[in-house]
């Protein structure tokens, strides 16, 4: 058994999801483990991870459509937590409806992916950031 540990970093451009599929594949493809299993970590509270529909932009802006109409923004004493600002809480609620950890198996040196899936990073702030993310990888060498 063998294990890789690397981190990403990601700037966003403010609320809304940033593909990192293709990064994410060639880092797993460069690490010569050919079954496995994949885990990706969010570091943070106000961002998370999802595992989406990667053809049709019209389901990204559904999701943040729906997304705005559950979590709305706060102002006027909608939330008690607002330290940094009327998104702050919002950006709380929806990293804890969606998630900060993906577990994707990994078969041939590829995670096993569907054929319109793609890994998102969702950024729930309205203002840019800079994410980090940490992909660890773990299983039995590829036979070369």
């Amino acid at each position: 058994m063998e294990q890789r540990l690397h981190s990403i970093q990601v700037a966003t451009r403010g609320r809304g999801l940033v593909e990192l599929t293709d990064q994410i594949l060639r880092w797993v493809a460069a690490q010569g483990i050919g079954t496995g299993l994949l885990t990706v970590w969010c570091r943070h509270t106000s961002a998370s991870l999802l595992v989406q529909e990667n053809a049709s932009p019209d389901v990204r802006a559904d999701l943040e459509d729906f997304l705005r109409r559950l979590v709305p923004d706060g102002g006027g004493g909608r939330y008690r937590h607002d330290d940094e600002g009327p998104d702050d809480m919002p950006a709380h609620i929806r990293a804890a409806l969606t998630q900060t950890q993906l577990s994707i198996p990994v078969a041939e040196g590829r995670p096993l992916l569907g054929t319109w899936q793609g890994i998102y990073l969702y950024e729930h702030r309205t203002s840019p950031h800079r994410r980090e993310l940490v992909l660890h990888l773990m299983g039995e060498a590829s036979q070369r």
